[in-house]
């Protein structure tokens, strides 16, 4: 289905409740794969269990503020043979005339993976691999791909993302995040194989310093990373942005490598109503773009959110103007 024509800062769709946008450009025009949040009275916890998402929805326009269309069910809980539960932050990748899906959620043991599913088109509907990418853990899949082709996975959340419980190199149910004068935990980041279905190397943690160039701290809220990476290279920089999950704010930090590490610049968006943040950014006919959601559309319910998008712009400097999103 299609819907009129929106503004920036306002739900791209109602008729569904969507989180988590990933959006791309394919072809010419912006895909935005996001996650699909449902109606239901289950338990709210810091475990997230409330976020029970079972499928994905592909939306997509010709330009910001074009009429954005639903493309259907891209992508069902049912249809993928290892995972038991909750479809979270998904992203997307386009390679050889090819388009892949990437998406977390939870396997039989309860542990979170990242599993892949491909499509000849953009809009789906995607086939999963049978089995997660091996190797794979945690939440908020980001595919960066470089001009050269290469295809390079950042990930990682904290919390109900299970992160915390892979410090030691294997899943310990027990594990807890470091104590807060010390260093933070980093998302991960890892170089895919040509096919897109696995990782080249064991993914590697991403360090973000402060001014001084030290490791920011566990304790630091307002800017140590919590969850929902992304990368986008800007100038000769890469931009690493991410929410803090406990302070509810999109942040960012700047580095020459790829890998790292990055240092703290400042924040991109300010709190918006409902707990969670997640975005993307994306250019589109040389102008920035924030994708990102809140909970206004389902006034103020936590797991029932709304994905928005508006305009991203920098200082001459490289740093990001940070948007009020209301």
């Amino acid at each position: 289905m299609t819907t009129e024509s929106k503004k920036p800062n306002e739900p791209l769709v109602t008729h569904i409740y969507t989180a988590d946008p990933s959006a791309h450009v394919f072809n010419g025009r912006i895909y935005v794969y996001p996650s699909h949040d449902l109606e239901h009275a289950g338990e709210t916890n810091d475990n997230g269990d409330q976020y029970a998402m079972e499928d994905y929805h592909v939306l997509s326009m010709d330009a910001p503020g074009a009429p954005v269309t639903d493309h259907g069910q891209a992508l069902h809980l049912n249809d993928i043979p290892w995972a038991s539960a909750q479809l979270w932050a998904p992203d997307a990748a386009s390679k050889d005339g090819k388009y892949y899906l990437f998406f977390p959620a939870r396997d039989h043991d309860g542990i979170f993976r990242i599993g892949v599913a491909v499509s000849t088109a953009p809009e789906g509907p995607f086939q999963p691999e049978a089995s997660y990418m091996e190797g794979s853990f945690s939440i908020d899949p980001a595919v960066y791909v470089d001009d050269s082709g290469l295809a390079y996975m950042f990930f990682g959340g904290l919390w109900g993302g299970q992160l915390e419980k892979w410090q030691e190199g294997s899943f310990n149910p027990e594990g807890e995040g470091p104590a807060p004068d010390q260093a933070a935990i980093g998302p991960r980041a890892a170089l895919l194989s040509s096919d897109m279905r696995s990782f080249q190397h064991e993914p590697k943690e991403i360090v973000i310093l402060d001014e001084t160039g030290q490791p920011l701290r566990a304790g630091d809220e307002e800017r140590r990373y919590f969850e929902g990476p992304w990368i986008h290279k800007h100038e000769d920089l890469y931009y690493l942005s991410y929410s803090t999950g406990t302070t509810h704010k999109l942040v960012y930090a700047v580095s020459g490598d790829l890998y790292g590490p990055y240092t703290y610049q400042g924040v991109i968006l300010e709190p918006v109503i409902g707990w969670t943040t997640h975005h993307s950014i994306v250019k589109f006919q040389d102008k920035w773009y924030l994708f990102y959601h809140d909970s206004s559309l389902s006034g103020g319910v936590n797991h029932l959110r709304c994905v928005k998008y508006t305009e991203l712009t920098y200082n001459e400097d490289g740093t990001i103007v940070t948007i009020k999103p209301y």
